[in-house]
């Protein structure tokens, strides 16, 4: 039987029909976030999207990321850790009993301070079906970055970093934005520069200033000093981890991200493995199947 899997963020939303085996049959995209949607209008911006997919009575929707926030469609709570997919699925909400349901998202604590992820726990369930490990450090890149430790197939903890966040404000709202080109390509040895330039210490507060002063003396073009702030950024996270040659790290989100991740792990002599959005599908898949095996049943 063929379900409905949808991924509902913040600025957007994109949709799979995918069938028993795991198999995607058709996928949408559509700039129609949790914060473009009125009050009150998220059936109707359901309806419009998905509508033909849902048509058949006995067809299932599960709904995850920021749709189940406070400002989304139904509050779905937190899922403590650790958990897995079964833990996961437990916590489903219904937002049309029997036919559409959102997934809760996880919750985490260090030191009496919460941590939360919404929609990253679907992925992180599907990639642990398809590169089949139960053991590893899954890095979802983004606006706000996940460090998340997994064991036994279950995530024990994970951590957020805000450096897509940092660097937008840095690159575009501080002193560092006339020096900066935040529109540049990736410049592999400028970010590699970066990098190293946080593994030798000194400081975030301290290195981001050198973005300013390599350009001040013409060390390096704007265009280079995007990739150098953003290898700062992202050595950062790597200074905070504790990593070795011999880790099992995947890396899960939009390539233009991931490659960025890849090439500073890879300075580490760390080849993470690499998966996209096939990672959110398969997630929802392994939901999907704990919701309607035997003896479960669909919210």
């Amino acid at each position: 039987m063929s379900f409905v899997a949808v991924d509902w963020g913040t600025s957007s939303l994109r949709g799979a029909l995918i069938d028993e085996a795991g198999h995607v049959l058709d996928e949408r995209h559509a700039p129609r976030g949790i914060l473009g949607v009125p009050a009150g209008g998220f059936p109707a911006a359901f309806d419009e999207l998905f509508g033909d997919w849902m048509a058949p009575a006995d067809r299932r929707c599960l709904i995850s990321g920021m749709a189940g926030s406070r400002q989304g469609w139904i509050e779905a709570p937190y899922c403590p850790c650790p958990a897995d997919a079964a833990a996961l699925a437990g916590r489903v909400i219904p937002v049309v009993p029997g036919r559409i349901a959102l997934v809760p998202g996880l919750m985490h604590s260090h030191d009496g301070v919460p941590d939360v992820m919404r929609g990253e726990e679907v992925q992180i369930c599907g990639a642990i079906q398809l590169t089949g490990l139960a053991d590893g450090v899954f890095v979802l890149p983004g606006t706000h970055n996940k460090w998340v430790q997994v064991q036994g197939g279950r995530v024990l903890g994970f951590r957020t970093y805000m450096t897509g966040e940092f660097y937008a404000l840095l690159a575009q709202h501080s002193i560092l934005s006339r020096t900066v080109d935040p529109a540049a390509p990736l410049d592999a040895e400028a970010f590699a520069q970066g990098v190293a330039r946080s593994a030798r210490g000194g400081g975030l507060l301290h290195n981001a200033f050198g973005a300013r002063t390599l350009g001040l003396f013409e060390r390096m073009s704007a265009a280079q000093l995007a990739s150098y702030l953003s290898g700062l950024l992202i050595g950062e996270e790597l200074r905070a981890q504790a990593m070795n040659a011999h880790a099992d790290v995947v890396l899960i989100g939009a390539p233009a991200l991931t490659a960025r991740y890849a090439l500073a792990l890879e300075g580490l002599n760390i080849h993470p493995r690499v998966l996209g959005a096939e990672a959110t599908w398969a997630g929802a898949h392994a939901l999907h199947s704990a919701l309607t095996g035997a003896n479960a049943h669909f919210p």
